[in-house]
């Protein structure tokens, strides 16, 4: 006993509060946490607590104020699982949902937290919202057009602060990066390029099989089409395929797509066009495509989104980022950092070059930060990544594989929101399932 006292206080004294820790142990995140009054507290309730979920609340913990009450999820599993964790962390009797909605009804919740698979992001937002409740809600904000379109208003309607879990923005050599951009000091951009290539291996295939004890599957599919239970379509997994998500794109590409965005002060293209498909792992059981390549123009400038499963060489030297080609520079950002290219002209160059910034602090630490503070000033405008930003990245990221689905370049009208295409407007809204009805908002 003696010793895991010395190895918390050694730990919390070593990281000076915080630090540069993501993931603090959960013992030490109990030991930093101060005692709060019961009127300061937030009280938050978590919605899908594997993976990234779990991620959320530990970063939320960090801020004494946040007062955790409740968990959900349809996995009994996950529930005990995480429940045991929270309780190093200082919870240890947090109240367990397998339906969100019976969550809702507590009235003493202030915040949802929403971390399940994409296509139930739109429902438990919209609902979070009716039940009177701020919402931080995973990326990609919905696994729609339609459905991000929906959450805007549903938003808008409700006066209730919103913050999408695109952290990137809140975090600093992104804005700096992003900031030098704007300084107009690398020239004239008619070209950027965003990309992610994620070296994996393939899923295997395998059977549909009964559902694993305590999983409550109907309520797991939700508004999804009604399917057998198969392992590779659960959890993590489920990513890539189409009725619940959108691969890689809408995974790392709502991400960097939205730092593109953002130095370039654009929002929605006049056209996309993509190529690709399955071409690397072509024994995989994933439907979204492993290599996909996308021109995105936005009438000033084009962009291009890459990705390949199976490689991870990246361009520039990095398997992810985002470049901003200028005449007399290039600036190249990712998590690591960012640095400046300059462009040769004779023996000399057009510009100075700027030295390799690395990282240098948590953004999604800082983006909760961000999100806590709005709620309690009420000044919607500081918030870091509205349901506007989210949405308009998400719209970005679904029209990449809209395009490569519908097989053809696609152009959009941004005052009807459709396309000149049959095949793609049939993909901008969902057809929800199983008794749930899309939100009419």
């Amino acid at each position: 006993m003696s010793s895991r006292r010395n190895f918390i206080k050694n730990t919390a004294t070593a990281i000076g509060g915080l630090g540069l820790i993501e993931l603090l142990p959960l013992e030490v995140l109990a030991s930093i946490r101060k005692k709060v009054a019961p009127s300061d507290r937030i009280n938050v309730g978590l919605i899908g607590v594997k993976n990234q979920g779990f991620n959320n609340i530990r970063a939320f913990l960090k801020l004494s104020e946040i007062n955790l009450v409740a968990i959900c999820d349809v996995d009994e599993d996950q529930i005990a699982k995480r429940k045991a964790d929270l309780s190093k962390a200082g919870f240890p009797n947090l109240t367990v949902y397998k339906d969100y909605r019976k969550m809702l009804e507590d009235k003493n919740l202030d915040v949802i937290i929403v971390a399940t698979p994409d296509h139930w992001h739109c429902l438990q937002l919209v609902d979070s919202l009716s039940a009177g409740k701020h919402v931080y809600v995973e990326k990609p904000i919905a696994n729609s057009i339609g459905e991000a379109k929906a959450m805007v208003r549903a938003v808008e309607a409700s006066g209730k602060v919103v913050q999408v879990n695109q952290w990137q923005r809140s975090q600093k050599h992104f804005k700096d990066a992003v900031a030098f951009v704007h300084s107009g000091k690398l020239g004239t951009i008619i070209n950027t390029k965003t990309w992610m290539y994620r070296g994996t291996t393939p899923l295997a295939a395998v059977p549909n099989s009964a559902t694993p004890a305590g999983v409550d599957y109907d309520l797991w599919l939700g508004p999804a089409a009604k399917r057998p239970f198969n392992s590779n379509r659960f959890h993590y997994e489920f990513r890539w395929f189409w009725d619940y998500a959108g691969g890689l794109m809408c995974d790392w590409g709502v991400h960097l797509l939205d730092i593109m965005l953002w130095g370039m002060n654009a929002k929605e293209p006049l056209s996309v066009s993509s190529v690709g498909g399955k071409r690397i792992l072509t024994n995989d059981a994933r439907e979204t495509p492993d290599y996909i390549n996308v021109m995105y123009d936005y009438g000033n400038f084009t962009n291009t989104w890459e990705h390949y499963m199976g490689t991870g060489a990246g361009q520039y030297g990095r398997g992810h980022g985002i470049a901003f080609i200028g005449t007399k520079g290039t600036l190249v950002v990712s998590r690591t950092g960012w640095e400046v290219i300059p462009e040769r002209e004779g023996q000399g160059f057009r510009m100075e070059a700027v030295p390799f910034i690395e990282k240098s602090d948590i953004g999604m630490d800082l983006h909760i930060q961000n999100f806590v503070e709005v709620m309690k000033n009420g000044k919607l405008d500081q918030l870091a990544c509205p349901i506007h930003t989210g949405a308009t990245v998400a719209l970005n990221a679904h029209m990449g594989n809209i395009s490569l689905r519908s097989r053809g370049k696609i152009n959009w009208d941004a005052a009807k929101g459709k396309f000149d295409n049959k095949t793609a407007n049939a993909l901008i809204k969902p057809t929800y399932h199983n008794g749930f009805v899309f939100p009419k908002v």
